[in-house]
């Protein structure tokens, strides 16, 4: 059995480690981005507004940090892309892919274009960036991807049933791309999040009565989350911490799904 070291050691540290996040503007990629910074990394912020990636780039701890706008709906550029970055900052130890949209629509009104618009971009990023990953170069010798998908891919989600769809693809895909990507060194997880407290939902709240609210909360015993339960688990994740877990759905609900 080995020994316990007598160096402290914290297996949250990332420390000299280059990650990139997507989605970085607002919200969870935001607070991932200025958590991850504060546990050591350097961060490529993506989003699609620059003005925005600034504003969390100022929010950043330590040095090194960078800027790069990019559409994540844009797939066959996405591994062209990722060399590019990784040419600049460095192979990525990991991937934090916050990237994403959400809209209610119901199923009498559904059409081939807004169920190709949500499925490329929540779904079909993840694949694109894995395979951005894999390059030589764009990939550390070990790396890990964290994607993030929803309860609304396992409890029912009316009105809301082409994003639930897509987000239970990216459970199915965090699975298949595990075991896939084993040979070139990347661990693969997802995080699945229930009612989340963004700018987005918040005014999407606008639109419901207090009534409706009070039943979401209700769902959710622990009450609603905030984006720092979300973004402390994809750093567990991407961290040591998280290096002898792969192929795993991570549930962050506050008891939704309990």
């Amino acid at each position: 059995m080995s020994q316990p070291s007598d160096t402290l050691h914290n297996p949250m540290s990332l420390a000299g480690r280059s990650l990139l996040v997507t989605g970085a503007s607002a919200g969870i990629g935001q607070a991932t981005a200025v958590l991850l910074s504060r546990l050591g990394a350097r961060v490529t912020l993506n989003g699609r507004d620059e003005g925005r990636l600034a504003d969390t780039l100022s929010r950043l701890t330590g040095e090194g940090h960078r800027v790069a706008p990019f559409d994540m709906g844009d797939l066959d550029a996405i591994p062209a892309w990722m060399k590019e970055q990784a040419a600049l900052s460095g192979p990525f130890d990991g991937v934090a892919h916050c990237a994403g949209i959400q809209t209610l629509r119901p199923i009498r009104i559904f059409s081939q274009e807004f169920f190709d618009q949500v499925m490329r971009v929540n779904l079909g990023s993840c694949l694109a960036l894995a395979k951005g990953l894999r390059q030589k170069g764009v990939r550390a010798e070990r790396s890990a991807m964290v994607f993030i998908s929803s309860t609304a891919a396992t409890a029912a989600s009316p009105a809301n049933i082409v994003y639930a769809a897509a987000k239970g693809g990216i459970i199915a895909a965090t699975k298949g791309l595990s075991a896939e990507l084993l040979p070139d060194g990347i661990r693969v997880n997802c995080v699945v999040p229930s009612i989340v407290m963004t700018d987005l939902i918040e005014r999407g709240f606008e639109k419901l009565s207090q009534e409706q609210i009070d039943h979401l909360q209700r769902l959710q015993p622990l009450g609603f989350g905030h984006v720092d339960d979300v973004a402390h688990a994809i750093a567990y994740l991407l961290a040591d911490t998280g290096r002898w877990i792969t192929g795993t759905a991570l549930t962050v609900d506050g008891g939704r799904t309990a």
